[in-house]
């Protein structure tokens, strides 16, 4: 093929057409997804966000009914100083512009004060360090208490001057004092300690008396196990009078001197 057919080719009426064609059907196609989605989203169609802080909750959805929006509640909190089901916090905060159905997140008052668990920090942490665990649980700490004790030691916990112990519920809005030493006693210093006295006790020997002392002879026995007379009757025992186990001499009463 010459470059001169080529070109004829590529001048055809036919190609030209279907080009256009095409883009024909993109503008077609492009103008239609924009408006389309305009009309599908009311694009350009915006309200303004009423301001509802502090108003009553059923008050404010009175309000957001009327404009075309709707409230939901996403959170609780609590200011003594405000009635219960009082409006905290919204979002998109008052004065924003938002498409009409838009959802207006709202956080409301607590009718009492949540209730925290103490943690376990008495005789357990130093001050900084209770009160650093105390704020992140969102209590209110208030100026520590000091008494005889080792340095910013914890020992107690004061709530409306009454103890609490690790475990314990008390309101969030309670203000929290810690007994805190004030390092007039190290825990190592024993100056203060008595050591125990000990009284000398003696301790007297009791020596058995004589009768108490049991008394036992030796007797001579065959192979049966029968006892080996004398000529004059009487065993083969030691004449020389029985014998004590613990070695004491026999009872006086009982030994008889020779005529």
């Amino acid at each position: 093929m010459t470059s001169r057919e080529f070109f004829h080719k590529f001048n055809s009426t036919y190609i030209w057409g279907n080009i256009l064609a095409i883009v024909i059907l993109v503008l077609i196609l492009s103008i239609g997804v924009r408006f389309g989605l305009d009309y599908y989203t009311l694009h350009g169609e915006s309200i303004v966000v009423p301001n509802v802080i502090h108003k009553q909750y059923d008050d404010a959805v009175d309000i957001m009914d009327k404009v075309g929006l709707t409230i939901e509640v996403t959170d609780t909190g609590y200011v003594k100083e405000l009635p219960a089901d009082c409006i905290l916090e919204q979002s998109p905060a008052g004065g924003k512009r938002v498409k009409s159905t838009h959802v207006i997140y709202v956080t409301i008052n607590a009718a009492s004060a949540p209730s925290l668990v103490i943690p376990d920090i008495i005789d357990n942490n130093s001050l900084r360090e209770a009160q650093a665990q105390l704020l992140s649980m969102g209590f209110k700490v208030g100026e520590p208490e000091y008494i005889p004790g080792e340095k910013d030691w914890i020992y107690g916990i004061l709530v409306n001057g009454k103890h609490v112990q690790a475990g314990d519920r008390v309101p969030s809005d309670a203000v929290i004092v810690l007994q805190v030493g004030d390092g007039t006693r190290q825990i190592s210093d024993t100056a203060g300690l008595n050591e125990p006295e000990y009284e000398d006790v003696e301790v007297e020997e009791k020596v058995p008396k004589y009768d108490e002392v049991e008394e036992y002879v030796e007797v001579p026995v065959d192979e049966n196990g029968n006892e080996i007379k004398d000529g004059r009757g009487k065993s083969g025992a030691n004449s020389s009078g029985p014998s004590s186990q613990s070695g004491l001499p026999a009872d006086p009463s009982s030994v008889r001197s020779k005529e």
